[in-house]
């Protein structure tokens, strides 16, 4: 597979940042413009995504292809939603590449089999549906969710996402949430100092967030007041200034 390739902006410790499911290195604007006040952002198109639309990959495949094309010194990581899943992978396969990890609206999968697989099923049926309703009627359809009700509408955010049906069928078909292991396990391995978000309105991802940041080795937990599951869209300020705070160890 070739590398994926990635943006760089800011200056200061470099912060490698991972968008959502139907997101692209160029979204989240307001909060990575705060962020790189701070510090060097790198932000990746991930396997689906972008310009890295036409590549499929697993979680675990994703974290390697990433491995290889960051830098080689121990920077800080992070990832919202999708993104955060991929970051826990990398934190578990490639650890010592990493000084501090970041997880957002971060999921540890699904514990029970059954309940994996009917999600593996939800996932090729939405999966279809993409292809078969093209991307803009899947991002109404996808917005449209409780889980995105208090987010506001956005002209250039809703110009950043992805714009590929193909890719997004096969993010889903390959590393959606049924395709994850359950980490919950595994977390104790993870020795970075870990900072868990969530937006305080989300919760069940208050729920994830509180439970990856007592099962590493050294968490942290923050909910960001007033946002639901997109709290770096919603609140962008008060989420990168938790972020940047945690990152500077105050």
């Amino acid at each position: 597979m070739p590398l994926l390739s990635y943006d760089r902006q800011g200056s200061g410790p470099t912060l490698v940042w991972l968008h959502g499911f139907t997101q692209t290195r160029s979204s989240a604007h307001q909060f990575r413009s705060i962020l790189a006040g701070t510090n060097e952002l790198l932000t990746p198109d991930l396997p689906g995504h972008g310009s890295a639309a036409q590549m499929s990959a697993t979680l675990d495949e994703t974290a390697d292809l990433l491995a290889r094309a960051l830098p080689d010194e121990p920077v800080a990581l992070g990832g919202y939603s999708f993104g955060a899943r991929v970051a826990l992978h990398l934190a578990l396969r490639h650890g010592q590449r990493f000084s501090r990890l970041v997880l957002l609206g971060a999921s540890r999968g699904i514990r029970d089999s059954a309940e994996r697989a009917a999600r593996r099923q939800r996932d090729e049926a939405l999966a279809s549906r993409i292809e078969a309703i093209g991307t803009e009627a899947f991002l109404d359809e996808w917005l449209a969710q409780p889980l995105f009700a208090s987010l506001a509408p956005d002209v250039i955010e809703r110009a950043s996402r992805s714009a590929d049906p193909r890719g997004l069928a096969n993010s889903l078909r390959f590393s959606g949430t049924g395709t994850q292991e359950w980490l919950g396990p595994k977390l104790h391995l993870i020795s970075v100092p870990t900072l868990a978000l969530a937006g305080s309105n989300d919760a069940k991802f208050s729920r994830e967030a509180e439970a990856i940041a007592s099962g590493v080795e050294n968490g942290a937990l923050h909910l960001v007041e007033g946002a639901g599951h997109a709290a770096h869209l919603e609140r962008p300020e008060p989420t990168a200034r938790a972020i940047a705070s945690f990152l500077l160890n105050e």
